[in-house]
């Protein structure tokens, strides 16, 4: 999982509404569900997120699948947070694509309004990072350096949100694979496994690769010094 970093550019038409936040579930289902600003809204939070998803950090558009606005804290919980813009992100993935994933639904719509704030690892937690370890097979597993309270957090919020579902688990395996080839063509030559890095963990066109933690852990110290050369905003 990568840190967000929410940007200081705010939505005028979230921030009036967020003025005089709903008090009641109801009201905020009813305000959400009306609101009109929402295209934009969520191009601003794909933007400030390279267009990866919050969660799984697929590129739901070079999937063909699309996303939608996430509410951190369930708006059915914390009907305040509903036009709280620190609350927002995007997720995979769009309303639309609930039928064709089925049982495969992850991310933002597989943890619906299930949220335990005390358990929960959320992208916008300056340390979300560190409790995450990817596998060759292409799950994601709770990091071995955690203490038995934070691996336990990071088993629920990998289960809560699916993240081991088939689909994500196979797109996954075959990123590690492609990375893999990679590696061994270039495996003598330290300067082009650095450019290989730098291929896929720096940003074009307000973008990333798909599955930036994965990368990064693949790549190990080259990564980091990619990174800190080159883009140490990513970090």
């Amino acid at each position: 999982m990568r840190l967000i970093r929410k940007s200081g550019v705010h939505n005028r038409a979230l921030s009036k509404a967020h003025a005089t936040p709903p008090a009641t579930v109801q009201e905020a289902r009813s305000r959400w569900g009306s609101f009109g600003d929402k295209v934009n809204l969520l191009q601003q939070l794909l933007n400030e997120q390279y267009r990866l998803c919050s969660y799984s950090e697929l590129r739901a558009d070079m999937e063909g699948i699309g996303y939608h606005i996430e509410h951190v804290r369930p708006k059915s919980k914390y009907p305040p947070s509903t036009f709280d813009y620190m609350n927002l992100t995007a997720s995979a993935l769009s309303s639309d694509d609930l039928m064709l994933l089925k049982n495969e639904t992850f991310a933002g719509h597989a943890k619906r309004s299930e949220y335990d704030p005390v358990r929960f690892v959320s992208s916008l937690q300056t340390d979300c990072a560190r409790y995450f370890r990817y596998l060759s097979d292409g799950r994601v597993v709770p990091s071995a350096l955690l203490s038995e309270s934070d691996q336990g957090k990071a088993r629920y919020t990998i289960e809560l949100l699916n993240l081991n579902s088939p689909y994500l688990t196979n797109r996954r395996r075959k990123w590690w694979e492609e990375l893999d080839d990679l590696v061994e063509e270039h495996i003598t030559d330290e300067m082009c496994l650095r450019s290989l890095a730098g291929v896929d963990l720096l940003p074009r066109n307000q973008a990333l690769s798909p599955f930036f933690s994965l990368t990064r852990q693949f790549f190990g110290p080259i990564a980091e010094e990619v990174l800190t050369q080159e883009a140490p905003e990513l970090l």
